[in-house]
């Protein structure tokens, strides 16, 4: 099992628990908005010290931005593996070609 699935394991199991218990729960109490804004705020985050250059701080933000996208899914309910089985659907072919076919610009 992997790290992320054992994180994607315990965020499932803080979810519905005692929002006091735990960082987890209250942020999945508070409703997928929450989590998605929380994962934006993350995001934002990591991009300035991309920005910067500062090697350490990136690595953390990235892991902050890893661990609230989870918590974000789970208050969705979509598991890591559905997005895992998208990922590995994309390998092997063009990131133009993927996203001409999606319609993306």
């Amino acid at each position: 099992m992997s790290v992320l699935h054992e994180l994607e394991a315990t965020i499932a199991a803080r979810k519905g628990t005692d929002p006091e218990s735990s960082w987890t729960a209250k942020l999945l109490a508070k409703g997928p908005e929450k989590a998605a804004e929380k994962f934006g705020e993350e995001a934002v985050e990591a991009i300035i010290e991309a920005v910067k250059g500062d090697r350490a701080a990136l690595t953390s933000e990235a892991a902050d931005v890893l661990y609230h996208l989870l918590v974000m899914l789970a208050a969705r309910d979509v598991a890591l593996d559905d997005v895992l089985a998208v990922l590995a659907a994309r390998q092997g072919q063009s990131g133009i070609a993927e996203k001409a076919a999606r319609g993306d610009s």
